[in-house]
């Protein structure tokens, strides 16, 4: 973990909470290529009732549709929460690199289990289960506290 990796990690955080702010769930990620510039960026839009609008499925789309095999291959996903297992995949498939995440999926069913929010229609599952040999870093506790603090924000909300 670097200070390009930090910084690149504290605009996911950005965007989740632009994502709260836009009433969404608080979800951020950025998709940046092997030389460092940023190529594409999203936060969560499943309040618009399509809940396959995760960032990181997005981003790996707006890969497939932008990027050669080569250049994904080199790429990294920094996300403020660790891919869902349709986001892992969809990584996978479409043969991103090195993914970063702030907050672990399992630190999230337990902030959420302590909530009351009840568990998602979909199994937690890490990465590494879903897409094996993906190169994987996370979770980053300088910034889990505000990931952490943006979903007790989103659901707090009456």
């Amino acid at each position: 973990m670097n200070d390009q990796d930090l910084r690149h990690l504290r605009r996911c955080v950005e965007l989740a909470t632009t994502a709260l702010e836009a009433g969404d769930e608080p979800f951020g990620s950025v998709l940046v290529a092997g030389d460092g510039t940023v190529l594409a960026e999203d936060h969560n839009r499943v309040a618009s009732g399509d809940r396959t609008r995760h960032p990181e499925l997005e981003l790996a789309r707006w890969s497939a549709a932008n990027l050669t095999p080569e250049e994904r291959a080199a790429a990294t996903v920094y996300t403020s929460g660790e891919h869902c297992p349709m986001c892992a995949a969809a990584h996978g498939w479409v043969g991103l690199g090195r993914i970063v995440y702030v907050a672990s999926s399992e630190q999230l069913a337990g902030w959420l289990a302590e909530l009351g929010v009840p568990p998602p229609p979909v199994r937690t599952l890490a990465i590494g289960e879903v897409v094996p040999g993906q190169p994987v870093e996370g979770p980053v506790p300088e910034l889990t506290e505000a990931v952490h603090d943006l979903h007790r924000r989103f659901h707090s909300r009456g």
